[in-house]
């Protein structure tokens, strides 16, 4: 059977001391925002899966249509020996790409749960004997060096994730990603569509209210970790499309004047009614904008694919 390496580039106490920081400085920010990175504990893990399945969430479905349309030709163009998945999670929709890579040697995905690295390293190498595993714990917005592994090397960083980075983000992960890479190796890059207003927020909140449960999920994960006391019924899921920005935001909104403290932090958060929490941004793209953005980080767009109702794209830059 082929090797699985799991290697931590995180301290112990790194998610933690995050956590800590994030929540201070957005809940002392005007307006109080958080990141969405916060949702992903195990609840909010598996109500993300629920919300993939949804008939209102359209994005998983029209990424894994490109994937099974365009695999073969996505393995063709970089001929890559080995794969590197950003936030890979389960890595179920990565298969398809490694099923048609016949020359892939190792698969490295980086993700900041053990658990999903462990459950997907394991069942890979059990289906793939002659695949190499690398698995690295690792925040991949915060400088990442990845193992020697054989070239050329695929980059993917699926889902549409990148949208929920902010342009000066964007701008600096794209950088740091371009590091990365050397001639021959190549950027697969899914991003979500600009399209119509309706679409996307009911993406964002749906009928069944599970984006609700994972929006408000936030505030348990801070609850729990940090001994705060948010009171989940007190606040409302709200998503809206900011048209000049585009990109959909998810808010929570106090539904009355209320004091959250946060004693691990010794904090007391003021909340008025009807102000709102921001908990995630979710960009959406346009052809012209992704090719400019890749330019400034000095990658070259050079194939672009859509799902048959061209909702979401997948490109590929292939370095020179």
């Amino acid at each position: 059977m082929s090797p699985f390496l799991l290697t931590r580039t995180l301290p112990e106490d790194a998610t933690d001391a995050a956590l800590r920081a994030d929540v201070l400085k957005g809940l002392t920010s005007t307006p109080k925002t958080l990141p969405p990175k916060w949702f992903y504990d195990a609840k909010g893990s598996e109500l993300f899966e629920q919300i993939t399945e949804l008939p209102e969430y359209y994005p998983t479905r029209a990424e894994r249509e490109i994937l099974v349309d365009r695999a073969h030709e996505i393995a063709a163009v970089t001929g890559a020996r080995t794969l590197v998945e950003l936030g890979s999670g389960s890595s179920e929709k990565t298969r398809y790409v490694i099923e048609a890579l016949t020359r892939l040697h190792t698969y490295v995905p980086v993700d900041v749960s053990e658990s999903a690295l462990a459950q997907a390293g394991h069942a890979l190498v059990e289906e793939r004997p002659e695949l190499a595993v690398h698995a690295l714990i690792a925040d991949f917005t915060g400088g990442l060096a990845l193992p020697d592994t054989p070239g050329p090397r695929l980059l993917a960083f699926l889902g549409g994730t990148i949208g929920n980075l902010l342009p000066e983000e964007r701008a600096a992960f794209l950088t740091s990603v371009r590091a990365l890479l050397s001639p021959g190796d190549a950027l697969l890059l899914g991003t979500d569509l600009v399209k119509d207003e309706r679409v996307l927020v009911q993406a964002y909140d749906d009928a069944a209210g599970v984006t609700a449960a994972f929006n408000k999920n936030v505030m348990a994960v801070i609850n729990r970790e940090l001994g705060a006391d948010f009171a989940l019924d007190a606040f409302d899921h709200v998503a809206l499309w900011d048209a000049d920005r585009e990109w959909v935001e998810m808010r929570l909104r106090s539904r009355r004047a209320q004091t959250v403290k946060v004693p691990a932090l010794g904090l007391a958060v003021e909340f008025a009614a009807g102000e709102e929490l921001r908990t995630e941004v979710s960009a959406k793209f346009r052809r012209d904008g992704v090719r400019a953005e890749l330019a400034a980080a000095g990658l070259e767009l050079a194939h672009w694919w859509t799902d048959s109702e061209e909702r979401f794209a997948l490109s590929l830059s292939v370095v020179r």
